[in-house]
């Protein structure tokens, strides 16, 4: 595929799920002029017929992105989840399809560390539960069941970006932190690390879950770890909706085994504010439900639209891939005076010895030349000077294993 030369102020970019107005003061300001915006999903069918002339696609959660809707797409460039994870969108068909995807894996680190340290507080302190009876008007004012987070030992499960400052905040109020997580890690602080989640689980008063979504943390707590808990600890789930059996925690809640839970991420979520939401869960005044809004919060929302944007930015502007979760890493800043050629392959012998064999036979100087690559596909920087043939770059399609092109003026 040869991308046409379009400028940005051609592109189109859509921008769903309410992402924050600092994402498309970046596009106004890089040249962008067609921007749309959504503060909903959009369903498969729906995305699968807008995406046809969409260049660059920014969403949130909830929207998913398969194979199916990136077969759809005609000019789509680059996809942005203005979020932590990207589990949302099948990055193996989009690196095939020579497109990059960029997530914000740092910019709401302290909102998501934040609540769950206030629910930590709450849920000890019995709170929830007392909450629900005053509003029912029933009066509890005793200390039973009601303790001081100081001396209680905290269980981290995935010592990463949240997990860590999480770590930090909790030490800051007198908690001793555990953790658990398949790599090997640094511990912050006074933090010690604990050989297997079966111990962890055991001897912790709290367990905070902070994993991405994997074919292996799919249902990680289920009904087996849930009862290898410390009877009445609590178990807080931040991380996402499939990591825990919703059933076997509410039967656990039932019995009485843990004294209280709070989750934020659900195995089936509604898609906007409109949708009905339904939960096990929601019999429980020991329980706190909040509606997927740990990195929710005013400042998350700006540093995410911020970053993210202006990553797809550099992309479309220069062709930096750096940071992306499904493409080599190149980092560039555009030299004056130079055309910017991009070519993304597979990963096959003899492509960069094609692709500098079409430049010298048709006399096109090269100024510098950047190469990558990943286990699937090649992705090729070539800075040109302006006096080139058109035709070259036409030829550079038939170069072996050629997935897209692109020209930067």
């Amino acid at each position: 595929m040869l991308d046409t030369r379009r400028g940005k102020e051609q592109m189109n970019v859509l921008l769903l799920e309410g992402i924050h107005e600092s994402a498309v003061k970046n596009f106004k300001v890089a040249g962008f002029k067609n921007i749309e915006i959504s503060k909903n999903a959009m369903p498969e069918d729906e995305l699968a017929k807008k995406i046809k002339e969409v260049d660059v696609l920014g969403i949130r959660s909830h929207t998913q992105v398969p194979e199916r809707v990136l077969n759809s797409a005609n000019n789509l460039l680059v996809v942005g989840c203005f979020c932590i994870g990207t589990n949302q969108v099948d990055l193996n068909a989009a690196m095939n399809r020579g497109v990059p995807v960029f997530n914000g894996p740092y910019s709401n680190t302290r909102s998501v560390a934040e609540m769950v340290l206030g629910e930590i507080i709450m849920l000890l302190r019995g709170v929830p539960e007392k909450n629900a009876k005053a509003h029912q008007g029933v009066w509890v004012k005793g200390a039973s069941n009601s303790y001081e987070v100081r001396h209680k030992k905290l269980g981290i499960v995935g010592y990463g970006n949240i997990g860590t400052q999480l770590s930090y905040m909790a030490e800051s109020v007198g908690m001793h932190v555990y953790f658990y997580d398949i790599l090997p890690k640094l511990p912050h602080g006074n933090a010690m690390s604990v050989p297997s989640l079966k111990k962890l689980l055991a001897e912790c008063d709290v367990i905070t879950l902070h994993v991405p979504e994997t074919p292996e943390t799919r249902n990680m707590i289920g009904e087996e770890q849930i009862a290898a808990m410390k009877p009445g600890s609590i178990l807080i789930n931040a991380a996402r909706g499939s990591v825990v059996d919703i059933n076997a925690l509410a039967s656990a809640l039932k019995r009485g085994h843990l004294a209280g839970a709070a989750i934020d991420v659900f195995p089936d979520e509604p898609k906007s504010d409109n949708e009905a939401f339904t939960s096990p869960l929601q019999q429980f005044d020991n329980v706190i439900l909040t509606p997927h809004i740990g990195g929710n919060t005013r400042e998350a929302q700006e540093h995410i639209g911020e970053e993210v944007s202006e990553k797809l930015v550099n992309f479309v502007s220069y062709g930096s891939t750096m940071l992306a979760v499904n493409f080599p890493q190149v980092s560039l800043f555009s030299p004056p005076g130079l055309h910017r050629v991009l070519h993304i392959h597979k990963n096959i012998p003899g492509v960069l010895s094609a692709i500098n064999n079409v430049f010298s036979e048709n006399h096109v100087n090269i100024a510098g030349q950047y190469l990558q690559t990943n286990t699937d596909i090649g992705y090729v920087v070539t800075d040109v000077e302006k006096d080139y043939s058109i035709g070259a770059l036409e030829k550079l399609r038939n170069a072996p294993g050629t997935i897209r092109m692109r020209v930067i003026s």
